[in-house]
């Protein structure tokens, strides 16, 4: 089968790499052009253009997909069946309709819940207790077309969104293959409609949401944090500087929202309901350091708010 290959964040690699595995020949790889990247601004591909380059794959990167010499290229491969994950932009119709065999989506949720953007760390954040991955049809919605299957992923609750993301990335690849497997050996395509009236939307990660407003309960700020990490990162304010959480847990103290009530842990902050302990955090402008550490290079005392 002569498949096109459309992805861009690491999570994508594991469904390229589930093409090349099973032997199905990729044509033409597409991803988002390459973007400046660390201190130095470099201008970096994207992982899977890295890995498919690699692979002696040809890729391109357009800035749109509208563009006519960009669909005549797509035309051009003479592609079976375009497989698309975390690409970053909605198809254009003309280009659903190029391949025969159409377009399929590996997305990183249980469909239709988690439409959209950032499905990874909205599950965590939303304190979800299982997830999954869904392989469907595209169509010109968003992430609304006819599913094909799934895979469900149990969520820990002290996974946070990396640990999730491979978990995802890993039954991606799984799903892929045994849908390649089934067309390989020409067995009808598993197709099912959507209930749409069950969606729930993922939008996309806001430096609003990396707050942390400890008026909330533990619980949910636990599930906030773990939900933000390892990127992009939740954060409070101490004496008006920011402070990234890197690694917290979930406790039962008691006190008045944002105060610091305990040392004996790490940085215990009470909540609107319980306590979170910060055991490891990332000053501004400084490296990641344990809360001990921190603590011996900062005179904080007991009382003290956060966020004020």
């Amino acid at each position: 089968m002569r498949a096109v290959f459309m992805g861009t964040p690491e999570f994508a690699v594991s469904s390229l790499k589930a093409i090349y595995d099973h032997g199905d020949e990729v044509v033409l790889v597409v991803s988002q052009p390459d973007k400046p990247k660390g201190r130095g601004y470099v201008m970096t591909p994207s992982e899977v253009k890295t890995f498919a380059l690699e692979h002696g794959s040809e890729v391109i990167t357009p800035k749109t997909l509208k563009d006519g010499e960009v669909i005549e290229k797509l035309k051009s491969v003479n592609a079976d069946i375009f497989i698309v994950t975390a690409y970053g932009k909605i198809l254009p119709q003309a280009v659903l309709d190029i391949p025969p065999m159409g377009c399929v989506n590996v997305h990183a949720s249980l469909l239709p819940q988690w439409r959209g953007a950032a499905p990874i760390n909205r599950a965590v954040m939303n304190g979800d207790e299982k997830g999954g991955v869904t392989l469907m049809y595209m169509d010109s919605g968003m992430d609304t077309g006819d599913i094909i299957s799934k895979r469900e992923v149990e969520i820990p609750f002290d996974c946070d969104a990396g640990r999730y993301h491979d978990m995802l990335a890993t039954a991606g690849y799984e799903l892929l293959t045994e849908f390649l497997d089934l067309c390989g050996r020409g067995e009808p395509i598993p197709r099912e409609k959507q209930d749409s009236s069950a969606a729930t939307y993922a939008q996309k990660i806001t430096g609003e949401d990396c707050f942390i407003d400890f008026s909330r309960s533990g619980k949910e700020i636990y599930n906030r944090i773990r939900g933000l990490l390892p990127f992009p990162g939740p954060y409070f304010l101490l004496d008006g500087k920011r402070i990234k959480v890197k690694k917290a847990e979930l406790s039962d103290g008691s006190g008045t929202p944002g105060e610091i009530i305990s040392f004996e842990k790490g940085i215990e902050i009470a909540c609107g309901e319980g306590s979170i302990i910060i055991k490891s955090l990332c000053p501004e402008g400084k490296s990641v350091t344990d809360a001990a550490s921190f603590l011996r290079g900062h005179r904080l005392e007991k009382g003290k708010t956060v966020n004020g």
